[in-house]
């Protein structure tokens, strides 16, 4: 089911005759109309949860209606093969997780090629993930968690946002550095992992940190280490779980990608106005205060971005022989 949300430019209306004007590719009329930005995922995970806080300003920078529609399935990849189908003319985007550079090993019928099929306008955020179990596991850290789960081999299970997203291949770097056997439980989301999670369907999770703070500091998942290099400030309590297994990091990533072969006045406008609204004071200062890290740069810094996830995901999905779908 999709869903759609509006957000408007700014107070100037658009007026009936841009709303309906035809796409054009001629940057001195771009934008004339609305913009539809896709996201791939259902509501309530770490993509969507990004785009009610920056694609309103980022309307406002662009000088044009922005319409969110949540089109989930496949790890984003129904998604982002609607947009890679589209006009490239601008209006309509496609906001991208960590499961963007992963899909092309799990999934050998993709409708598009990852690299080929998009032009990668701009990185938005990075964040650390944290491992979370539902709040009656039994354990109280992550050595208890690990000793527990070497007594019950194969019967603790973890929730991801689908196979091959950060979510899956974090939890499953986890396990395989705690020498020890979960079960892979894949969900069609974010949002229903934690769903699961919190209603006790699934042991626990390796989740985007700043999604989950609020809810662990109110007992409603409990957060055994944190995936970054340093303890974070919003919970300084919280060890990382690199002190306990050196050498482990675990971080998600959201980015703005368009169909192939974007005018390039056009891409550049977008970029600039994606670029404001991250820079913009009460984005940033939201996101950051959350525990995000803005990503704003340049298209080439977030191509290379991405091929380095890329290449870093092949070799752990290889190594375990992750299975494909058709």
């Amino acid at each position: 089911m999709k869903l759609q949300r509006l957000f408007t430019a700014t107070a100037l209306s658009l007026g009936v005759a841009a709303l309906s004007a035809s796409p054009v590719l001629a940057d001195d009329n771009y934008p004339s109309h609305s913009v539809r930005m896709v996201v791939p995922f259902p509501p309530g995970g770490s993509v969507d949860y990004i785009a009610r806080i920056v694609i309103p300003e980022f309307a406002k920078k662009l000088g044009a209606n922005v319409f969110i529609e949540n089109k989930g399935g496949a790890s984003g990849a129904i998604g982002s093969a609607d947009v890679a189908r589209a006009a490239p003319d601008g209006y309509t985007l496609l906001m991208v997780f960590d499961t963007h550079a992963v899909n092309p090993y799990i999934n050998k019928s993709l409708p598009y090629d990852t690299f080929k099929s998009f032009d990668y306008i701009t990185g938005m955020t990075r964040a650390p993930m944290v491992l979370a179990t539902r709040s009656d596991f039994p354990a109280e850290s992550l050595p208890e968690m690990i000793g527990y789960a070497k007594k019950n081999p194969g019967k603790v299970t973890y929730g991801s946002s689908g196979v091959g997203g950060s979510n899956h291949l974090t939890a499953l770097s986890f396990s395989k550095a705690a020498g020890i056997s979960t079960l892979h439980v894949p969900y069609k989301g974010g949002g229903p992992m934690l769903t699961a999670v919190i209603g006790g369907q699934v042991d626990f999770v390796v989740t985007t940190f700043p999604l989950v703070v609020e809810r662990i500091k109110t007992g409603q998942l409990k957060a055994l280490g944190m995936g970054s290099q340093q303890r974070v400030r919003q919970l300084p309590e919280l060890p990382t779980v690199s002190e306990v297994l050196p050498g482990y990091t675990a971080t998600s990533w959201i980015g703005l990608v368009g169909p192939a072969d974007l005018p390039p006045a056009v891409e550049k406008k977008i970029n600039l106005a994606m670029n404001q609204a991250l820079n913009s004071p009460a984005v940033r200062d939201r996101l950051v205060n959350e525990g995000f890290e803005i990503m704003a740069g340049t298209p080439n810094e977030f191509r290379s971005w991405v091929h380095d996830r890329y290449v870093e995901a092949g070799k752990l999905i290889k190594a375990e022989n992750i299975a494909m779908s058709q």
